[in-house]
């Protein structure tokens, strides 16, 4: 029977350990708690402690992010979503192809996991029969698509783009402008004469681009941006392979590094511009994604979020919000954390020095001003106890005279050493309780001797003559 389970298990032990660029589920916001963070510190404490019972110096073990990507990045958190993604969203430029649907675009705006709200998902198309008929499908059904998806028909004279009374009502709109800059100029304009708040737009094939025509027309959206949030995901070729497959970087629409060329992924091009309109880390920004080599920077970041668990959603939003930029900076204060360690400045050494004497000091005066608090209060609780039971012994005897609290008081001194002395005992000091107990009555008798003289000085001072002393009585007695 175990042989059976054989071939299973050499399949298991000979499957490759890396993880691929397979995508992490779309927009469910995944929160790991704070105790099961990979540091980037480690603390190293040492097990040693003076009689004090304070410990060691801690000493700081720093991860290098260089080496091991996974100690740089942080437990994925909820991301920052753009207000009020509720009401009507237009999608314009998808499901005109008789070879596809282009349904993937209105999923994703209809995903339960993710940040929309939205009741209604029009789409704008040039055949409203044909994209009817690819759109209306089983899954659409199962999903609730349709009970949110409504057509709008274009007109033949709007180039593909609806008109500003089509516009009515419209909160977001998601638009394919393809390669042509004039559309996104005329995107800008019908926002600007509508009450359209967000705006994310789709461009591929932009190799053929320069960055002066796209800056022209990122100023248009510009003109408005106060009004109508933008933003912009331009895109290489697009090919039909699958989202997430392949890893990727990111630059600036308008500038020379980003007017990239090569293939991007329809799914993942689609991916990207829906996340955006939702993303508030992309407001007012125009992003230009390539797909990478598996062996850059970019790459090994993408695949250290996958493993930590990112969504694609919260991994997009940290390649915007940090990136490769953010990773880079995480490794310079790595090297300059560990040359300061290994190259310490003598000056800085003795300053710190300085303040960890004091603060020693500090916390050694604090701890036996603990210490003397907490041994008075024990002391004087035993000392309360045994002049309470003096009370009570004394009381069965007849009439004390006195209140209890009047009898404690009047033999406090005496209640003190006694508490005292159960302290030592208790405590495993040394004592002997006859001789100490003698040498406190001498003492005692001593000071009620100088509180007579005292009290003496102080009548004759009243009365104004010399009360005789008390062995001048003694000596008339004879």
């Amino acid at each position: 029977m175990r042989l059976q389970f054989l071939p299973a298990t050499l399949l298991f032990l000979l499957s490759p350990t890396t993880i691929s660029f397979a995508p992490r589920p779309s927009f469910h916001q995944i929160s790991i708690p704070t105790q099961s963070k990979t540091s980037l510190y480690q603390y190293a404490y040492s097990t040693s402690y003076g009689i004090d019972d304070r410990s060691g110096n801690e000493k700081v073990v720093a991860a290098d992010p260089e080496e091991d990507i996974l100690s740089y990045i942080e437990p994925p958190e909820p991301v920052s979503d753009r207000p009020d993604l509720t009401g009507k969203v237009l999608v314009s430029g998808w499901a005109n192809n008789k070879e596809r649907s282009d349904q993937i675009v209105f999923d994703f705006l209809n995903d339960e996991e993710s940040p929309f709200a939205f009741d209604e998902i029009v789409a704008f198309v040039v055949d409203e029969k044909a994209s009817k008929k690819r759109l209306l499908s089983r899954s659409a059904r199962y999903t609730g698509l349709l009970n949110k998806l409504s057509f709008l028909q274009a007109g033949e004279d709007g180039g593909g783009l609806p008109s500003v009374d089509q516009l009515e009502g419209v909160v977001s709109w998601v638009a394919n402008a393809g390669k042509d800059l004039e559309t996104v100029k005329r995107i800008a304009d019908l926002c600007s004469k509508s009450d359209v708040k967000y705006v994310s737009i789709l461009m591929d094939d932009t190799s053929s681009l320069s960055p002066d025509a796209v800056k022209d027309a990122l100023k248009a959206l510009d003109a408005n941006s106060s009004k109508c949030k933008y933003t912009v995901v331009a895109v290489g070729e697009i090919a039909d392979t699958a989202e997430g497959s392949m890893p990727y970087g990111i630059r600036d629409f308008g500038t020379e590094s980003g007017i990239v060329s090569g293939t991007y992924s329809r799914d993942e091009s689609v991916r990207l511009v829906t996340n955006a309109l939702a993303l508030e880390s992309g407001v007012n920004k125009a992003f230009a994604f390539v797909e990478v080599d598996t062996n850059c920077t970019e790459a090994r970041l993408v695949k250290g979020l996958r493993e930590t668990g990112y969504t694609r959603y919260q991994e997009i939003d940290h390649m915007i919000t940090k990136g490769v930029a953010g990773y880079e900076k995480a490794i310079e204060e790595y090297k300059q954390k560990k040359y300061e360690l290994e190259n310490p400045d003598p000056e800085e050494q003795a300053r710190l020095q300085k303040e960890r004497d004091e603060q020693d000091k500090l916390n050694w005066e604090k701890s036996e001003k603990e210490f003397e608090e907490r041994k008075k209060a024990e002391i004087e609780e035993h000392a309360t106890a045994w002049a309470k039971r003096e009370y009570f012994r004394k009381s069965m005897g007849g009439n004390m005279g006195m209140t209890e609290e009047e009898y404690v008081k009047s033999v406090w001194d005496r209640a003190m050493f006694e508490g005292d002395l159960k302290y030592r005992m208790m405590h495993g000091g040394k004592t002997d309780e006859r001789k100490e107990l003698a040498e406190f009555l001498k003492k005692q008798e001593v000071k009620k001797e100088a509180a007579l003289r005292k009290a003496k000085a102080v009548l004759e001072d009243q009365l104004g003559t010399k009360l005789p002393d008390d062995d001048d009585d003694d000596k008339d007695d004879e």
